[in-house]
């Protein structure tokens, strides 16, 4: 049986945030009055206020060694500061952590990296701040350099490198470096879809041939299928899932496909109040199905409005893909006092698996009214089951349906 390598109980993270109250405009000569009121009052700092934020509380979990686990969740709930606090780059509020053996963590594109350096040193640098003694580096540094593939570059200065030369070389560092536990965050989104693979690939071979443990961060499903075991699914800092892959995705998606946006109210006319996501029935979404937006509004005039309304899906590097658009119909949308729902639906969304951003607009005949461009997003779902056809990044982002035949 496995033993346990990595032990986390009741482990949280509390960061304090500092407000600044202010009413409305402030000239200078207030600020100024202001800074020499607070010289001689006795609370100088009663115009501010802090807010303790969890970005992680009461998280605890078990990894066994050998597994390749897996930590999901939207932006913000809590998953680079888990990793940050793994890794020990980062103090605990509260709460332990137990971990057996090397840790290697790639968090950051060049993380450890010195620009001024070439890609030689740095890899003798990286090494020794990953714990690697310089024998070791000289035995790998032939694998290193031929997995990285800037061979060509080596005794060029990094800060001459793209971003995707800096992680190529960053990962190959920390992959050859024979961990007990390796951590990796995003940033493999930044190399191209061939090293991408090769670095799947690379955390496989660590946990499955080698026996070693992973953790691996990315909102890419198909990939977390296929590479982990179990995932560790975060919501707002807390654990909301850990077990299976397809239990904790179906969870993941459930939640991610049916949430309802809180926008704050406006001085407008007609503004955007929430939107929420699904199949025309009540499924996910998934490569070619169907898609039903549901796009909540309120009208503050009292008499009825005629609109046109967008939703513009754009991808993760914020490409806009396409933009459902209601003045392809032939009038505009009627919405009447009060709150309205106005619906999309897409027969067939050729898009792959992935997380989409989406904005939102609301307009008359001749001015935009309100205007959505960020908080807002959507996933379409992996097949349950594993396709060798399910399309990768170098197929593109949008799909097409397509026959093939001979003639």
């Amino acid at each position: 049986m496995s033993e346990t390598i990595i032990s986390v109980e009741n482990l949280g993270k509390c960061y304090q945030i500092n407000h600044e109250h202010q009413r409305g405009y402030t000239a200078l000569r207030d600020v100024i009055a202001q800074k020499a009121r607070n010289i001689f009052s006795k609370d100088r700092n009663a115009s501010k206020s802090t807010e303790d934020f969890w970005a992680v509380k009461d998280v605890s979990f078990e990894v066994k060694s050998g597994e390749a686990i897996g930590i999901i969740g939207r932006n913000g709930a809590g998953k680079s500061t888990l990793l940050k606090l793994l890794s020990r780059i980062t103090e605990p509020t509260s709460g332990r952590i137990t971990l057996k053996g090397r840790v290697a963590s790639l968090l950051e594109v060049g993380t450890g990296f010195h620009p001024e350096l070439s890609g030689r040193e740095n890899i003798y640098l990286n090494g020794a701040i990953l714990g690697m003694s310089r024998r070791e580096i000289k035995s790998k540094f032939d694998e290193i350099v031929d997995f990285s593939g800037v061979e060509k570059f080596l005794d060029t200065p990094v800060k001459r490198y793209s971003s995707g030369m800096y992680v190529r070389l960053a990962f190959s560092v920390a992959a050859h470096m024979d961990p007990e536990i390796l951590i990796v965050d995003e940033v493999l989104a930044v190399g191209d879809a061939d090293f991408q693979k090769k670095c799947l690939g690379k955390m496989g071979d660590i946990s499955q041939k080698e026996g070693r443990t992973v953790l691996f961060v990315s909102h890419n499903m198909s990939v977390m299928r296929q590479l982990c075991t179990k995932l560790l699914y975060l919501e707002k800092g807390r654990v909301s899932g850990f077990d299976h892959s397809e239990i904790v995705i179906s969870k993941y998606l459930d939640s991610a496909n049916s949430q309802e946006y809180n926008f704050p109210a406006k001085n407008k006319s007609v503004y955007f109040t929430g939107f929420n996501a699904r199949s025309k029935d009540d499924e996910h979404i998934y490569p070619g199905g169907s898609a039903h937006f549901e796009l909540f509004l309120k009208v503050n005039s009292p008499e009825p409005m005629k609109v046109h309304v967008a939703v513009s899906i754009n991808d993760k590097y914020g490409y806009r893909l396409i933009t459902p658009y209601s003045r392809n119909n032939d009038e505009p949308v009627l919405l009447l006092p009060g709150d309205n729902v106005v619906i999309c639906e897409i027969d067939k969304l050729m898009l792959k698996p992935d997380i989409y951003n989406v904005h939102l607009y609301v307009g008359s005949e001749y001015e935009s009214i309100d205007y959505v461009s960020s908080g807002v997003s959507f996933e379409v779902a992996p097949f349950p089951y594993y396709s060798s056809f399910m399309p990768d990044d170098s197929q593109g982002q949008v799909l097409v349906d397509q026959k093939w035949y001979k003639k």
